[in-house]
């Protein structure tokens, strides 16, 4: 019984000595009495995103289907670059060519500007007339005077026509299942 009760006054003991671990707590740059850095983070800029530099004129932005073109415009000779190729390399036909520089073909103020585009989503097709929205869009932004003889080409219209999406119970958006007489 003696050896039980010294066993109980020892871990008594042992657990009155031992104490609680605790963390050493770092200063801060302000408790410390340390003036904060006179510099601040560079952030790199957004992948996919333009800087906006001073050259750069106008913007705007056009979508069909799910396509979305952004176009900036700068002083130049009407040179338009696509993703940083020539729109010549960028649209490989001759039908999503002309569809992307019509508005500078209608009016010819634009030839007095570069353009720089960056275009994702959908098609070529769909890419270069969304393009040619966001074109239209930048030019009447710095000429009002243009947008007339835009809208009469119908190249400030936008096309809300998308693909329809599938229903349940068809296997397409509108076609159904072969019907089962018996």
């Amino acid at each position: 019984m003696e050896k039980k009760e010294t066993a109980k006054k020892a871990s008594a003991a042992s657990k009155e000595t031992k104490k609680p671990a605790t963390k050493p707590v770092k200063k801060t740059t302000k408790e410390a009495g340390a003036a904060p850095s006179a510099t601040p983070r560079k952030t790199a800029p957004k992948k996919g995103s333009n800087p906006t530099s001073t050259n750069m004129l106008s913007h705007g932005v056009g979508r069909r289907k799910s396509a979305v073109a952004r176009v900036w415009l700068s002083r130049g000779s009407g040179k338009i670059t696509v993703n940083d190729k020539d729109y010549g390399t960028y649209f490989d036909t001759e039908i999503a060519r002309l569809d992307a520089a019509t508005p500078f073909r209608v009016c010819p103020v634009g030839t007095n500007y570069n353009v720089k585009v960056t275009v994702s989503g959908g098609g070529p097709y769909s890419q270069a007339g969304a393009v040619r929205l966001g074109i239209a869009r930048a030019l009447v932004q710095l000429h009002d005077d243009v947008r007339t003889t835009l809208r009469q080409y119908g190249l400030l219209t936008v096309d809300p026509r998308v693909k329809e999406r599938k229903k349940y119970g068809q296997p397409g958006a509108r076609r159904k299942f072969q019907f089962v007489k018996r």
